[in-house]
């Protein structure tokens, strides 16, 4: 078992920077690969950034890539989200999730076992 609590969201100005943190409870958090999602209110949930659990593979949307970096501490169980230049559009609840059994699919919400609670980013323009 896995929990996963989110923190770090909050109000910014296009242009500005986030950094999402979420950390893991457990021992075999290095075990997983963890991953970040969001929802826009009416959107369905999209993948943004996963990444392996060593940290050496990194997965990104397009519409985020060049702008945000997924990372990981391993002795810390904390996974980041490094947001820069944030836009509008990035706008939404932003949750955390780990998958057990990494698969080619870890863009799709349904290959994650664990989930946050999320965390409300919000851009103003």
């Amino acid at each position: 078992q896995v929990q996963l609590v989110e923190s770090g969201g909050g109000l910014v100005q296009a242009g500005g920077s986030l950094r999402l943190s979420c950390a893991a409870s457990g021992r075999t958090f290095s075990r997983y690969t963890m991953g970040w999602f969001r929802q826009a209110p009416g959107k369905e949930r999209e993948f943004v950034a996963a990444i392996n659990w060593s940290g050496s593979t990194t997965y990104y949307a397009n519409s985020v890539k060049g702008r945000f970096t997924i990372s990981r501490d391993n002795v810390k169980n904390t996974v980041y989200l490094q947001m820069n230049s944030l836009k509008p559009e990035d706008a939404a609840v932003y949750y955390c999730a780990a998958d057990a059994a990494p698969s080619p699919t870890f863009y799709t919400p349904g290959e994650y076992d664990y989930w946050g609670q999320g965390t409300q980013v919000t851009v103003s323009s």
